[in-house]
């Protein structure tokens, strides 16, 4: 399993490496320092997974993977346990404080080999086969539990990453349904929906209000209320796709 180490601090690295020198299925092919680095060498090698330290000099590791096209399976390792709750919002295989524990780290490693060692297979979904793009007009069969709705795509104003799991968002439901961001994205023309981040794809329709945000970043406010943020990178794209 092709790995990388991301953290500021050599001893750090050098500790991690040596932890894990234990585990032979983990080939550690590189390290950086920071996310510049890091984003350059992961765009160039793609591994497989990445050891990542969030509090860095520049962009924290958070701010990393929103700027990211090719993104690995992410264990986190930082000194800080307040970030906890965000890396598994994040889809993190685990959450390593610092210092280190072997059994931990043996731990994080095992639920690699459980959730697959490779990142270039999408998780299988309802629609796996079905290519074709989908007209604002189209309606879409919707199934959570034992409630199901027939909707029409333009009335969709979010789609949200929860896992292997997509949430839809229309009216008040927000049904929560078998598919990847992924492989629902490319079933989206770009012309009707944009994804915004690496957790959200907006209805552009629906977009009421747009400002500058941190970062270089843009926030959005759609019809409905609900606020959210254009990551760096997208944000660009964003602005060339709506530009006259």
């Amino acid at each position: 399993m092709r790995t990388l180490m991301i953290d500021d601090e050599r001893l750090a690295r050098k500790e991690l490496g040596r932890l894990l020198e234990a585990h032979p299925e983990i080939e550690v092919i590189g390290e950086c320092a920071n996310a510049d680095e890091a984003e350059q060498m992961i765009s160039e090698t793609r591994p497989d997974l990445i050891f990542l330290d969030i509090q860095m000099p520049g962009r924290t590791g958070f701010e990393l993977l929103e700027d990211l096209e090719y993104v690995p399976r992410v264990i986190f390792v930082t000194a800080y346990d307040e970030y906890a709750i965000k890396a598994f919002e994040v889809n993190a295989l685990d959450y390593l404080l610092k210092p280190v524990e072997e059994e931990r780290l043996a731990e994080a490693v095992g639920k690699v080999a459980v959730n697959g060692g490779s990142t270039t297979a999408e998780p299988k979904d309802e629609a796996e086969g079905s290519d074709h793009l989908l007209a604002p007009t189209d309606q879409i069969f919707l199934k959570d539990g034992d409630k199901c709705w027939f909707v029409m795509l333009k009335d969709v104003r979010v789609f949200e990453s929860e896992g292997n799991y997509v949430r839809v968002y229309f009216e008040s439901f927000k049904p929560l349904i078998l598919k990847s961001l992924n492989n629902l994205e490319k079933r989206l023309d770009q012309r009707d929906f944009f994804r915004i981040n690496r957790k959200f794809i907006v209805n552009l329709k629906e977009i009421a209000h747009i400002e500058p945000w941190f970062n270089g970043g843009l926030k959005v406010r759609l019809h409905s209320g609900e606020e959210l943020e254009v990551s760096r990178r997208q944000a660009a794209k964003f602005k060339e796709r709506l530009s006259l």
